[in-house]
């Protein structure tokens, strides 16, 4: 069964469902007011893996990511702070909420575009302000927060387990959330739940402490309260989130209940670009767009963020990634190789029922102990070229392998797609081309071929094809 490091115990725990048979995730969303990269792109593989692999191990998951779409826009509180919605709808002439759904829309299509399954449920912090305020009023009634000229404020020394996760004593802790300075604070780790709203607010809504907004982390709170109750399995994030986001929704919700909330917190690491974190303000945002634009495969990327554990920096770089590229193409040539013209099932029922050889289930065991290890998944990527190469194991038994693995890898390793009638004539004019011995017309249709974005592979059990991407530029 899947392992996986819980960023609060700091052990690698077996993950179990705790209530019923379903298993219940909260992942961290995008802040919809620009483009997502793919360093962010990076978090959010996360928890598409840990959802394939339990998947495939037969346990349910109901899979929630947030969408932020109001609150924490600014580094400070006071007015001269502008809101980064409406900066973005300022400079594209649009209304906050039509950014907010543009770039919502631009998400979904680059998660799709690396094979990021859809989660469950994408709630959004605007749809959920009843929730908010309910859970800052619970918050104040228990003694965890004060409010101060509208502004509603956390009172860590009122939560005695604040630092656990990111490993830090309030004594020695510097302020590190969005408001630091403000001398309405009772202590300077303090942080807000609900915000004052100064005149250059658009997005304010009516609240006990007077007009405001909800703070950045209030909102993951409530919404994962809501939406999956007050005990739940997972949560993820990048590691950026660990402090102080994820810190404060530990205060916030386990103050709020009595009790500890999520029982495992998963964090993955920073994307790295020629050694540098990838941020906005570093200047070095790359894009799944930019990636599309230059000729890429996206699950080139996703190839490329398997080469290192969730845990561990990788570095992008355009080498590494026509790298990934060239290896994903091998990969999807071998497979196809293997299959035989469709005889062999393509359910997973049925793929996994043919793997009942000795070699077969060594391989099966091999691989998913590999995943179930904290997604090792650069181990279960050696395992896999070991099972292309393995000429003693049937062929017919290696596609089922790697097409029943690939339910977890998101990869295309087996194309269901039907060629157009006109390009599957042409495979068919180039068959009769070589069964005639006039190899200079194969060749020529196989160029055809090629530049329509097929490749065709050539063997003793007859031709394949594969979807061929155009040649990146570089």
């Amino acid at each position: 069964m899947l392992r996986l490091r819980n960023t609060l115990t700091k052990d690698v725990e077996e993950v179990l469902c705790l209530d019923g048979d379903t298993l219940r995730m909260y992942s961290c969303g995008p802040t919809v007011y620009r483009p997502v990269h793919i360093g962010n792109l990076r978090s959010f593989l996360l928890p598409d893996l840990i959802a394939r692999v339990l998947r495939y191990h037969g346990v349910p998951v109901r899979r929630l990511m947030n969408i932020t779409d109001v609150g924490h826009m600014t580094d400070e509180l006071s007015d001269e702070g502008r809101d980064r919605m409406l900066l973005a709808a300022e400079d594209e002439g649009l209304s906050t909420s039509e950014i907010a759904q543009k770039y919502t829309d631009d998400f979904l299509r680059d998660t799709d575009a690396i094979g990021i399954a859809r989660a469950d449920l994408y709630p959004k912090a605007t749809d959920h302000i009843p929730q908010i305020i309910e859970l800052v009023a619970k918050l104040i009634e228990r003694g965890h927060a004060y409010e101060k000229d509208g502004t509603v404020f956390y009172d860590v020394t009122s939560f005695a387990g604040y630092g656990l996760l990111s490993g830090q004593s309030l004594d020695a802790m510097q302020a590190a959330h969005r408001i630091e300075t403000d001398p309405a604070k009772r202590n300077h780790q303090d942080f807000v739940l609900w915000v004052a709203a100064g005149p250059r607010r658009e997005l304010t809504y009516d609240s006990p402490w007077g007009k405001g907004y909800p703070g950045w982390h209030i909102e993951c709170s409530a919404m994962s309260l809501h939406h999956l109750g007050d005990r739940f399995e997972l949560h993820t994030g990048g590691i950026d989130n660990r402090f102080p986001h994820h810190e404060d929704e530990i205060a916030q919700s386990d103050g709020a209940v009595g009790h500890r909330v999520v029982d495992k917190w998963v964090h993955g690491e920073h994307l790295l670009m020629d050694t540098a974190k990838m941020a906005k303000s570093a200047g070095n945002v790359v894009t799944i767009q930019t990636l599309t634009d230059e000729g890429y495969d996206p699950l080139a990327f996703r190839y490329l963020c398997f080469t290192g554990r969730y845990r561990r920096q990788v570095d992008f770089t355009p080498a590494s990634l026509r790298g990934a590229e060239t290896a994903l193409r091998r990969l999807r040539e071998k497979v196809a190789m293997l299959g035989s013209g469709g005889t062999i099932a393509r359910t997973d029922a049925d793929l996994r029922a043919a793997l009942t050889d000795e070699a077969s289930i060594a391989y099966q065991e091999r691989f998913l102990g590999a995943v179930d290890d904290d997604l090792d998944l650069p181990a279960a990527l050696v395992i896999l070229h070991e099972v292309l190469s393995d000429g003693a194991v049937p062929p017919e038994k290696r596609f089922a392998l790697l097409a029943s693995w690939d339910a977890i890898l998101g990869l295309d390793l087996v194309s269901e797609e039907e060629l157009p009638a006109e390009l599957a004539s042409l495979i068919e004019e180039r068959e009769r081309a070589r069964a005639a011995g006039d190899y200079g017309r194969a060749d020529g249709i196989r160029d055809r071929l090629r530049a329509a974005g097929v490749e065709v592979l050539d063997s003793s059990e007859g031709t394949r094809w594969v979807r061929k991407g155009p040649n990146p530029a570089g």
